[in-house]
């Protein structure tokens, strides 16, 4: 008890604790397939952070080791039960290389108006089966670039893609794009940007007038599985090609339309 006649000390708040919280760490990307890590370390060994395999890929990945061990980082032979667990599938390969994402540049419109090659562009490519289709069949075919718009139902790149682009993704540039129409209104003065879609109220070209040469450089761009090209992108677009079928069926797939018009413009003079 206070001496009587003086007033209590006032309390003072005892300062409040806080748990120590450990910076959350990216997610690693799980990329599986002995032609996917073969890449990642051709191109970007620095982004593997850990590397697992079984026994029968121990001699296709010791270099894959060396690399693993002069950078001080993990990786280790294991049975074929674990490595299922590590790759989230028993479709891994054999080997599983986990990998920092690599962030996607922001597309300088400036840059893009100087580039001579032709440019892939994908505008609500929502499956992302489909976008590791199409960047496997763009390095196959040597496109250098492609580029995902800012669409809400625009896959990125994940753990599904890179798993069906078989290294794909390590031959091809990827940049994001914002705004997409007013980008490709600024890059008409430069290429000829050919929008894909069933417009009848557009004349339309084929294939072939695809390959029909020009001064130009294409710019080709590829929408939505179910709902195709937004409208204001496709409005931005010099004109619509289609590839005209049998009937029978109303489309194709749009990795499937993306293998026809990237093998076409590699075949372009």
């Amino acid at each position: 008890m206070p001496p009587r006649g003086r007033p209590p000390l006032p309390q003072r708040p005892r300062p409040q604790q806080t748990p120590f919280q450990e910076e959350p760490r990216a997610k690693l990307f799980r990329v599986a397939g002995l032609a996917a890590v073969s890449a990642l370390f051709e191109h970007e060994p620095a982004r593997v952070e850990r590397l697992f395999f079984d026994e029968r890929l121990k001699p296709a990945v010791s270099g894959f080791c060396k690399t693993m061990a002069a950078a001080h980082k993990p990786y280790r032979m294991v049975e074929g039960d674990e490595l299922a667990k590590v790759a989230g599938t028993v479709l891994h390969g054999g080997v599983v290389a986990l990998m920092a994402p690599r962030a996607l540049p922001a597309l300088d419109g400036e840059a893009a108006r100087r580039w001579n090659e032709p440019l892939l562009i994908l505008d609500g490519v929502g499956n992302p089966h489909n976008l590791g289709a199409i960047l496997r069949t763009a390095a196959f075919f040597g496109l250098p670039r492609v580029v995902l718009s800012d669409h809400p139902g625009q896959a990125q790149p994940s753990e599904a893609a890179y798993r069906v682009a078989e290294g794909g993704f390590e031959w091809v540039e990827l940049f994001k794009a914002a705004n997409l129409p007013a980008l490709l209104k600024r890059l008409r003065a430069t290429h000829r940007v050919v929008g894909t879609a069933l417009d009848p109220k557009r004349v339309s070209i084929d294939v072939g007038g695809l390959t029909a040469g020009g001064a130009k450089p294409l710019a080709l761009v590829m929408g939505n599985e179910e709902d195709g090209i937004p409208p204001a992108t496709l409005a931005a677009c010099d004109t619509v090609l289609t590839i005209p079928g049998s009937g029978r069926v109303q489309s194709l797939n749009v990795a499937a339309t993306a293998a026809i018009l990237i093998h076409a413009l590699a075949a372009r003079p």
